[in-house]
């Protein structure tokens, strides 16, 4: 494997999607990574505590000691393994640590002389690329223009994203639907991969010439994912296109997201027994969530009819019970906080229509 220079251009890292090595340990990985890193950490959890507690009472020295003690024999060679592996499949990547100091730096060497392996890290490290990112985001949302899809609940606004070349995501950057119904059956990323997720997704788009995106209306909280200030401030003034559909319509489309599709994806990650289980609990917590909000009287007549409805799923397979409390939270609950928002929102809006006619104006504008 040819030598090849140390990565200083964050930029063509991040734009060309270059598969890489993390080499810190797994609970800084937890807590923010990019999506191209895969984690091979140099120490664990343990050994890196291990190793800092060290260092604060002895110094770098003794903590180094330390750090080759812990990881040695079979357990280096283990991880030097993994590293080579990943070298020899990607070897366009790089390997990074939390600033591109000591731990890049042995693990770099030990792959070296122990693999034969001249495999380049990221100048900076993780710090680098995340201050990188952050900038990304702030400089798009200083530049660009947004215009932002508004509607009733269940009109479908994730479906008009879809169809847009220049719409950004944000329910996907989340793995969230966004409404008090809308947890998946797969976990949401940690808040910083969701911010690093948007920052790539802008910067890829501005790179391929767009400058103008789209935006599903948000509120500041995407499931446990928190939208950058600036962007949410933005977001309560950009133009605003009003998404229209009928009741009827609605309800199928909540019908087939949140009931359908939704038990569907815990079916296929935990089998019939237990994925159903898993659902049906989440349906619950997700109306309980609203249980203020609702009032006890509604909040009972409309868990009546939920597990009423899960039961008979259970039973037959049939969801058509389903459409009860779907109703009901629409008619009684969304539907007129949603029309107070259209009303205090009006002066924004440059477009109301159906989702054809929507998805129409949107391209023409874009």
């Amino acid at each position: 494997m040819n030598q090849r220079e140390d990565a200083r251009d964050l930029r063509a890292l991040f734009l060309s999607d270059v598969p890489l090595i993390d080499v810190r340990a797994p609970v800084e990985f937890g807590k923010g990574a990019f999506p191209q890193a895969t984690n091979l950490p140099l120490m664990n959890d343990l050994e890196r505590q291990r190793v800092g507690t060290r260092y604060k009472q002895q110094g770098q020295q003794a903590a180094l000691q330390l750090g080759h003690q812990l990881v040695s024999g079979a357990v280096k060679e283990t991880r030097i393994q993994a590293w080579a592996d990943f070298a020899r499949a990607h070897p366009e990547g790089y390997l990074y640590c939390f600033r591109g100091g000591l731990r890049s730096q042995i693990s770099q060497e030990w792959l070296r002389s122990e693999a034969g392996i001249a495999y380049p890290r990221v100048v900076g490290g993780y710090k680098a690329m995340r201050t990188f990112l952050i900038d990304t985001l702030q400089q798009a949302l200083a530049e660009c223009r947004f215009v932002v899809v508004g509607g009733m609940t269940g009109t479908g606004k994730t479906e008009v994203v879809a169809q847009l070349d220049n719409a950004v995501d944000l329910e996907g950057h989340a793995n969230h639907r966004g409404s008090s119904f809308g947890k998946r059956a797969t976990p949401q990323p940690g808040q910083i991969d969701f911010e690093n997720r948007l920052a790539v997704d802008l910067l890829r788009r501005r790179q391929a010439g767009q400058g103008q995106f789209v935006l599903e209306d948000e509120s500041r909280l995407v499931g446990r994912c928190s939208l950058p200030l600036e962007l949410h401030q933005g977001m309560q003034q950009y133009p605003l296109v009003w998404l229209e559909d009928s009741r009827e319509n609605r309800i199928e489309r909540i019908l087939r997201d949140y009931v359908i599709d939704l038990a569907a994806e815990f079916l296929a990650l935990h089998g019939p027994e237990q994925g159903f289980a898993l659902f049906a609990e989440q349906l619950r917590k997700s109306l309980s969530g609203i249980a203020k909000r609702l009032g006890g009287e509604r909040f009972q007549r409309l868990s009546t009819i939920l597990e009423d409805a899960l039961a008979e799923q259970e039973r037959s397979g049939d969801v058509a019970a389903h459409r009860g409390w779907i109703e009901g939270l629409l008619a009684e609950y969304y539907d007129p906080m949603y029309a107070y928002q259209r009303e205090s929102k009006a002066s924004r809006v440059i477009f109301s229509g159906d989702q054809a006619a929507v998805v129409e104006f949107l391209r023409n504008r874009g």
